[in-house]
């Protein structure tokens, strides 16, 4: 069977929340004033109650409210497809299955965590949402859920991705959205980058620092996160809840499932459902793909460390390069975070996920090869994933042993053509972050 289809019945009426299914209670979000563990009032400023009480719930199943599924209904549920001919390119006897969320209409998995953010925010009288965005894909995807519920939106988009990407800004624009590339004059967290490094390519802990700055001054304006926090993860999760039920109708099991990761929340939205399975001794393993210039769970320490530049965040457990990590200007714009969500991190910590860092070009050639016989150009972030299935299937192809790889299609790559143009004319740079930056970034971790 080429494509496994759900029908609209078949959406997840309740987002899972993993937190309660943890092998350990996850290490609390701390005051960086007091270093005592955060609560929820301190939150106010920037996210509105619901969405609180989720970052916190000790609840494993959250109901998704209608207005929500409404939305949801536009694209949901997605396609589990098998991969065969890619499968027949790499003569592998794996069965690689991707779930395409490339089909909402902002172009991936971000809308699935967008649309109840805005939602919530609706409902408790919030006028407009500010946020940061990478590559685009969650600024997009936020301006769209905005679009639906009548707020406006507010987008620092990291200036190396803002120039790159002319048309995820057309898109943003398109829904109604003001964004402005960061750092920029419009803050204060903006105008003292500039003043350090006036050709600074920005980071998304500076974007970030930049609209939880205009949330916090601003009482009709709140921050929405398109990763790393709770709730951002346990709403992606009905990509996973979907796989888990499409694998059932073709009585197929997974061996290893692989994600890109940059915050973590595709990769935790597709891989959280199927943890109670694995905990449980199921054989599975989970796969988080991170670029070499960029390798946080790879090469960052597991650390409390702040979310933003600025400093303007409550402190993280996470696996970081320190909060003043600066990246180099790579392609993958959404994979180019400091830190890691806490849960992805505190799984790998307990060895439950394994990490990958891998380089540009030898991303880019897997992403040619899933177009040129899938038919689907990749985002620069998915090739990530597609890489690391590449090197599943030959291995299973060298021992000879079948195996079942599902990964998630986390988003398509249209406006991403100049980066592929860059890759056909051998102008992609290999960049891999020298250790002795990243250990330099580190010495500035606060000390708790």
């Amino acid at each position: 069977m080429k494509k496994i289809l759900l029908n609209e019945n078949d959406i997840p009426r309740a987002w899972y929340n993993v937190l309660p299914d943890l092998p350990a209670p996850l290490p609390p979000p701390l005051n960086p004033g007091t270093g005592k563990p955060l609560t929820p009032d301190l939150l106010q400023p920037l996210f509105p109650d619901a969405l609180i009480e989720q970052e916190m719930s000790p609840q494993r199943w959250i109901p998704i409210p209608e207005d929500v599924l409404n939305v949801y209904r536009l694209w949901r549920p997605t396609p589990l497809v098998r991969a065969e001919r890619f499968e027949q390119a790499l003569k592998t006897p794996a069965r690689i299955y991707y779930k395409n969320e490339s089909l909402s209409p902002a172009g991936s998995h971000k809308p699935n965590t967008a649309v109840p953010q805005a939602y919530y925010n609706m409902k408790e009288g919030v006028k407009r949402l500010a946020t940061e965005t990478g590559a685009g894909q969650w600024g997009s995807a936020l301006a769209m859920a905005c679009c639906f519920f009548g707020l406006k939106c507010l987008v620092y988009m990291v200036k190396c991705s803002f120039e790159q990407k002319p048309f995820r800004r057309s898109l943003m624009h398109l829904w109604g959205a003001d964004v402005h590339p960061s750092p920029s004059a419009t803050t204060q967290c903006g105008r003292a980058i500039l003043a350090v490094d006036p050709h600074s390519p920005g980071s998304l802990g500076m974007a970030i620092s930049e609209a939880v700055e205009v949330a916090a001054q601003n009482p009709d304006t709140k921050y929405s996160l398109g990763s790393v926090l709770n709730h951002v993860l346990m709403h992606q999760t009905v990509t996973g809840l979907e796989t888990k039920k499409q694998l059932e109708m073709i009585g197929e099991r997974p061996d290893v499932i692989v994600g890109c990761v940059g915050g973590g929340s595709n990769f935790a939205g597709l891989v959280l459902p199927f943890w109670p399975d694995k905990a449980e001794g199921r054989p599975m393993r989970f796969l988080a793909v991170e670029p070499a210039a960029c390798p946080t769970i790879s090469r960052g320490p597991y650390a409390y460390d702040f979310g933003d530049t600025a400093k303007l965040t409550p402190l993280l457990k996470m696996h970081t390069l320190g909060h003043g990590f600066v990246p180099p200007a790579f392609h993958s714009g959404g994979l180019r975070y400091h830190g890691m969500a806490p849960i992805v991190s505190a799984l790998a910590s307990h060895g439950a996920v394994e990490a990958a860092a891998l380089r540009q070009n030898v991303c880019f050639e897997a992403a040619q090869l899933f177009a040129r016989t899938e038919g689907i150009v990749p985002a620069p972030e998915t090739s990530h994933a597609l890489r690391a299935v590449v090197e599943e299937a030959l291995a299973a192809k060298q021992s000879k042993q079948e195996r079942v790889i599902v990964f998630l299609f986390s988003g398509h790559g249209h406006f991403d053509l100049n980066a592929y143009d860059a890759y056909l004319a051998g102008q992609l740079a290999d960049d891999e972050y020298p250790q002795e930056k990243i250990a330099k970034a580190l010495k500035d971790l606060p000390a708790v």
